[in-house]
């Protein structure tokens, strides 16, 4: 039988993949939801005018949506898809842009009910790469720990503690 940290990993990340393929085919094709296609452009050429720097570097809208988009729907797939380490790299990279769209919702001066969802699925994601990097001993020491019965000693760790 699995972990219940297997099971946790496990159920994050297809939740978190698709979700993210999702929102990045959202944001690449009128497909799935012309009305939500449609906020998507319109939110994109909001940031690329709040943060005129991305102008100067020649970054349309266009090209941000973009590009954004098809990373979501590239580690949406590797998280659920693909066994191993690229889970975590896609996680990682998938952090680093929520807190990329959380900074632009906050240049733009959108309320949170715009933003609110980046909140939860960048919670979502954070509290999914903790997980996944704790060692597994971690798990297997709090199971013998809890399944000593009464009248058992627990196991110690000898801790040295420095006094100054």
């Amino acid at each position: 039988m699995a972990s219940p940290r297997t099971v946790t990993i496990v159920a994050l990340s297809v939740a978190l993949g698709l979700f993210f393929v999702f929102m990045g085919t959202i944001k690449l094709t009128p497909r799935l939801s012309k009305d939500a296609y449609s906020e998507m452009k319109r939110a994109y050429k909001s940031y690329v005018r709040a943060l005129p720097l991305l102008k100067k570097m020649g970054v349309t809208s266009i090209a941000l949506r973009k590009s954004i988009g098809t990373l979501e729907v590239i580690c949406g797939i590797i998280m659920t898809v693909v066994p191993g380490r690229p889970k975590d790299v896609a996680n990682f990279f998938l952090l680093l842009l929520v807190l990329v769209v959380l900074f632009f919702h906050q240049l733009v001066g959108d309320p949170l009910k715009r933003y609110a969802h980046a909140l939860v699925f960048g919670i979502l994601l954070t509290c999914r790469l903790l997980i996944a990097r704790q060692p597994e001993e971690q798990f297997t020491e709090r199971k013998a720990f809890s399944q000593g019965g009464e009248g058992q000693a627990a196991p110690h760790k000898k801790v040295k503690v420095k006094v100054s």
